[in-house]
């Protein structure tokens, strides 16, 4: 195998994909994972799709000492880190936002010392579009203007940037922000997938859970924005496209000729923005299956609509998408039969 990438938090769902796609590419992911959030059962479907089982330490990142040794046993081998290790509930943050601010920033401030310690330079972070908050002007650019977060999650998300452009400059590190907008859909073998316990969080669960009859009907919250069918729009991103852009990011960040800046940020969508309607509909067009829906009041925090401007991801990095929105409904139904033949859909 080529150069060692740390993952963390590399058993859920973006983390496993971008496993994936690490191995394709001949790198050898090192996952460390706390499991508060991911299956272990996840490491035997990234063996039956990779053909090799990914190493694999189960590690608390708000621990130093466990991290620590992990880069001490790996000492001169860690090419780069991703890091997706992050408490991600947007409702949960607002109910404990405690939990949240020690969780995602102290294991981040670890990583960077660790980083530092140890002389790894290159870092991919896992950011979000809940940054931009609700945006002046669409599609939106890395330049538009950073809002106040709507949520404790959005704001860790915008606290670990800043920390990360201050230490990318102090400790000479090389870091690469991503901003993901609406990560959708699964893997084309239907083994790893998007996987939450209890209610889905998210729009395309939502719609597969209704399509499977495990729940009688779709709420759509709010059917008065100023939209063209009155229902918010998103930029929705296959989840395999998204894991395919650390891996642009990560040669990027490793390449030392590269000039670039210490600590630079990109979009992560689809430059494409539907609506909830649109989604319904291109489901059922996909699928054939019918999903019951009902309109209910608009939910507090939500934002009207936001989309990305993708231009400087394709240009430096050289990065596009691959999937169509057909391709991500379609992968998002099939991961929802798989759940439902293992009893957990």
């Amino acid at each position: 195998m080529g150069k060692k990438i740390l993952v963390t938090g590399g058993l859920g769902y973006i983390g496993s994909h971008t496993v994936v796609e690490l191995i394709k590419q001949g790198y050898e992911p090192l996952i460390i994972d706390n499991l508060s959030n991911s299956d272990p059962k996840v490491l035997d479907r990234l063996e039956k799709i990779c053909g090799k089982r990914p190493l694999f330490q189960q590690v608390e990142m708000r621990d130093k000492e466990q991290l620590q040794e992990v880069f001490w046993n790996n000492n001169n081998e860690i090419a780069g880190v991703i890091h997706f290790a992050a408490a991600l509930l947007v409702g949960e943050s607002v109910e404990q936002p405690l939990h949240y601010y020690y969780n995602n920033l102290t294991s981040t401030i670890n990583l960077l010392e660790c980083m530092k310690e140890f002389e790894v330079r290159p870092l991919v972070f896992s950011s979000s579009c809940t940054v931009y908050g609700n945006p002046d002007e669409l599609p939106v650019t890395e330049n538009a203007t950073i809002k106040p977060a709507v949520s404790p999650y959005g704001n860790t998300k915008k606290i670990c940037e800043d920390i990360l452009s201050d230490a990318s400059k102090a400790h000479d590190l090389s870091i690469i922000s991503l901003r993901y907008f609406n990560p959708i859909g699964a893997h084309e073998s239907a083994l790893i997938g998007e996987f939450q316990k209890g209610a889905p969080h998210h729009l395309v669960p939502f719609i597969t859970e209704t399509a499977s009859g495990k729940r009688d009907k779709l709420m759509i919250f709010g059917n008065d924005w100023n939209t063209k069918d009155g229902t918010c729009i998103r930029d929705y991103i296959h989840v395999s496209d998204v894991a395919t852009a650390h891996i642009y990011a990560m040669e990027r960040a490793m390449d030392k000729n590269q000039p670039k800046e210490a600590f630079e940020v990109f979009n992560i969508g689809s430059g494409n923005g539907y609506t909830v309607l649109e989604m319904v509909e291109s489901f059922v067009k996909v699928t054939g299956m019918k999903v019951p829906y009902e309109f209910a009041k608009r939910r507090a925090g939500d934002v009207e609509a936001v989309f990305a401007d993708t231009t400087k991801a394709n240009k430096t990095l050289g990065w596009k998408t691959r999937k169509s929105l057909d391709d991500m409904l379609k992968s998002a139904w099939d991961w929802e039969q798989a759940l439902a033949k293992e009893g957990q859909g």
